[in-house]
């Protein structure tokens, strides 16, 4: 098993424990200190690599009104963050941020629990008997101020017309009451920048009165379509775009980050492995 998954695999014997359950500071200190002992040079450097990421200067910032975003969630999400960065310069992947988000909440008394089915078409994750959607943005066209989702939905093969898909998209969000994306905004390879930022959904809900537009000169089959929603003055909330590729999804297009609400920000500094061990 890979030094990396290790750490994972180890932390997730402790993602039902709530904050106040943890080992107190000074007992699990002398504990890795007699650890320390047993470990070989290749591990040291391992563990090493992970501690020196702590020292980087790091800024976590959080939306004083967020009941989820709370200051233990937002250091421990930060610190999975930077561990992950010390292993890696890819951003963090959807399933890797769930389980983190999970943990996170969990540690700092916020009943969280993951969806069993991985490949559920409603919520992602029940926190506090809330159903939550979690979406994920770490693409190199990625902008501050709007947000993207490549895949808010699968479209199915059933009928190809435009009411009768954003009627699907409607229905689908009656599974979930909050909606979240998780968006990384800088990949290194010595910083980086998350933002955790809930679109509401009574926002996207408009878009049952969205103005519908098929591509009649695409040569896909079925042709794409849009669904326009925009504000009393013309300026555009979002678009919908049913994608009819092969995979035959919908996507949501440049949702106004002005709408949405930012509950967190992580902003930290990470050093490659391979330069934070000294020679």
């Amino acid at each position: 098993m890979r030094f990396k998954s290790v750490i994972w695999w180890q932390l997730s014997h402790f993602r039902t424990l709530p904050w106040e359950t943890m080992i107190p500071h000074s007992n699990l200190a002398d504990s890795l200190a007699s650890t320390f002992a047993t470990l070989t040079p290749s591990q040291t450097e391992w563990i090493a690599a992970v501690i020196r990421q702590f020292h980087l200067p790091h800024e976590f910032r959080r939306n004083d009104d967020s009941e989820f975003v709370t200051p233990a969630v937002l250091e421990m999400l930060g610190d999975a963050l930077r561990i992950h960065h010390a292993f890696s310069r890819q951003a963090l992947s959807k399933d890797r941020f769930e389980f983190a988000l999970e943990r996170s909440l969990n540690r700092a008394g916020i009943r969280a629990e993951l969806v069993n089915n991985r490949t559920n078409r409603g919520h992602d994750i029940t926190i506090e008997g809330v159903p939550v959607s979690l979406k994920t943005q770490a693409d190199a066209s990625i902008r501050a101020d709007s947000l993207h989702i490549s895949k808010f939905m699968e479209l199915g093969k059933g009928e190809w017309k435009l009411p009768l898909l954003r009627d699907m998209f409607i229905e689908h969000m009656h599974s979930y009451e909050r909606i979240f994306q998780f968006r990384c905004l800088k990949q290194g390879p010595g910083s980086y920048l998350y933002e955790l930022v809930e679109i509401p959904k009574s926002l996207l809900l408009e878009g049952v009165d969205a103005q519908l537009v098929i591509q009649a000169r695409s040569r896909q089959s079925p042709k794409p379509g849009y669904g326009y929603v925009y504000d009393a003055e013309g300026n555009l909330k979002f678009a919908l775009y049913f994608d009819g590729g092969t995979e035959r999804k919908l996507q949501i297009k440049k949702i106004r980050k002005e709408l949405c609400i930012v509950h967190g920000t992580w902003q930290f500094e990470s050093t490659p492995f391979e330069q934070s061990i000294p020679c």
